[in-house]
């Protein structure tokens, strides 16, 4: 029972979904503190915080005569966030599993071998040779004439 409960926690999956959730979520939080403490103070010193919503961002005012602020430091805090969590995430903890799977894989003796492509050398001896085989080969190439047509009466 043991063994089997070890087996599946150590699925590759199991592993990735654990860890993308726990380590997401607390990682989360330290990024969108740092982006809010950070990367907003700096668009607000190009853009007037929206007195009404404090969004920062640019104004313009709607077709009704209303002030529209487009909140950019929110959005620049979901995208920072995004991709700092999935790169912490991935080296952290997807590169170390594929790695300790890599090892367990050569200690089982499996082997992957990778599919070798012809180089262009080979790509065009096989062409020639089906061409030969087939029959159509083609005929050597004959010089044209460089004298212009006589004109005709």
């Amino acid at each position: 029972m043991i063994q089997g409960f070890k087996d599946f926690i150590m699925r590759g999956n199991v592993i990735d979904l654990a860890v993308a959730v726990v380590i997401g979520g607390a990682f989360t939080a330290l990024v969108t503190a740092i982006v809010t403490s950070i990367i907003n103070p700096l668009i607000a010193l190009f853009y007037l915080p929206d007195p009404k919503t404090g969004s920062i961002g640019p104004s313009f005012v709607g077709i009704h005569g209303e002030k529209v602020t487009f909140p950019l430091g929110g959005l620049l805090t979901a995208i920072i966030s995004f991709f700092a969590v999935a790169l912490v995430v991935y080296l952290v903890f997807v590169v170390p599993m594929n790695k300790w799977k890599e090892r367990q894989a050569a200690k089982a003796g499996v082997v992957e071998e990778e599919a070798k492509l012809p180089t262009e050398a080979e790509l065009l001896v096989q062409i020639r040779d089906l061409l030969e085989k087939q029959g159509s080969a083609p005929a050597p190439a004959t010089r044209r004439s460089t004298e212009p047509p006589s004109p005709s009466i």
